[in-house]
């Protein structure tokens, strides 16, 4: 089909721009809206858009199963231990005060690493469960 080289190139040109949406949406949280999980969604749409284009087999040749299903935990791991961490520094769990030189800045850090834990844990749960849904009939 000659459609299908001009889909296969339009989507290679943009997957990359895809990915860098989905981490402005993840890094800029504090300023408007979006966070972990808005981007999280993103990067599953860049999965799910190069499996329409490319096909099943391809997709789980670039994402295997297991690294969506290993970053489920991994994600709720990151979380927790940003909690666990505060904890050790004298603060409240998830109290993000105590993890810089001062109050705001540590509220920041603690901010954007809890919204990568929950980044990690929507792409690999939204994934998985593409995955698990597409590749039923097979």
């Amino acid at each position: 089909m000659r459609l299908d080289v001009i889909f296969r190139v339009g989507a290679k040109i943009m997957l990359p721009f895809i990915l860098i949406f989905a981490f402005y949406v993840q890094f800029h949280a504090d300023f408007g809206p979006g966070g972990g999980f808005q981007a999280g969604v993103i990067c599953t749409a860049m999965v799910i858009l190069y499996t329409i284009i490319f096909g099943l087999d391809a997709a789980r040749t670039v994402v295997p199963p297991w690294i969506p299903e290993l970053m489920i935990p991994l994600g709720i791991l990151i979380f927790a231990g940003t909690g666990m961490v505060d904890l050790m520094l004298g603060g409240n769990f998830l109290d993000y005060s105590v993890m810089g030189p001062d109050a705001p800045h540590g509220q920041e850090y603690g901010i954007l690493i809890v919204e990568f834990g929950v980044l990690v844990t929507v792409f690999g749960a939204m994934t998985s469960i593409f995955f698990a849904i597409v590749g039923r009939g097979r």
